[in-house]
């Protein structure tokens, strides 16, 4: 009995050492296609919406600001802890700062993605999650002026024939397009939450 108690903490340390390798991995990973991007210069995103018709950033009011993240349903990770991470840094932000925040997802993967799927989706996160799904050429046109590159993985053997690698910052923009800052990826909400704050009280 002695020894089993003692091989205990070594089999959780191993555990936790390789939850910690999955999560640099995935977080080297999108790094690695950060700097692949180009250098984004941000500008006018109108699509078809969750909302009824379509949204477009000129919707916002003066002093608001859009969390603008790409990704899409299917993803495993990375696109549900953007969101997850949107949801915990606008849990912290006051009332009056709430209101100026309009959380958005642009689908990279417009073939799957149809609105009512993705307004399922952007439901599961709070009511004032928007998801937008535009067509090819508007993805294409949007992802260049954001810097946002994806690749369709194929994945003959799964139920999901493909997956979509994409880049995953986010983007804090104001009713011009103008990209007010720059969030790179984090499963925490520090960063947003901090960069969210300086943009409000400014």
């Amino acid at each position: 009995m002695a020894a089993r108690t003692k091989r205990k903490p070594l089999w959780l340390g191993l555990g936790l050492l390789a939850a910690l390798v999955v999560v640099s991995l995935i977080g080297l990973y999108q790094t690695t296609l950060e700097s692949d991007s180009a250098e984004p210069v941000g500008g006018a995103i109108e699509m078809p919406s969750t909302q009824e018709g379509d949204f477009s950033l000129s919707q916002l009011n003066e002093d608001d600001i859009a969390i603008v993240s790409f990704g899409y349903t299917y993803c495993p990770d990375v696109c549900p802890m953007n969101q997850a991470v949107k949801r915990q840094a606008l849990a912290q932000l006051s009332d009056a700062q709430r209101e100026r925040v309009v959380p958005l997802m642009v689908t990279v993967d417009p073939e799957r993605d149809t609105l009512p799927r993705m307004k399922e989706y952007m439901q599961f996160f709070g009511d004032a999650f928007i998801g937008l799904v535009g067509s090819q050429d508007q993805l294409e046109d949007v992802a260049t002026r954001y810097g946002v590159i994806w690749r369709r993985a194929e994945a003959p053997d799964s139920a999901m024939s493909y997956t979509i690698d994409h880049s995953a910052s986010l983007f804090l923009v104001n009713r011009e397009g103008e990209i007010l800052q720059r969030v790179l990826y984090s499963p925490t909400p520090h960063g947003l939450l901090s960069a969210l704050e300086n943009e409000l009280d400014g």
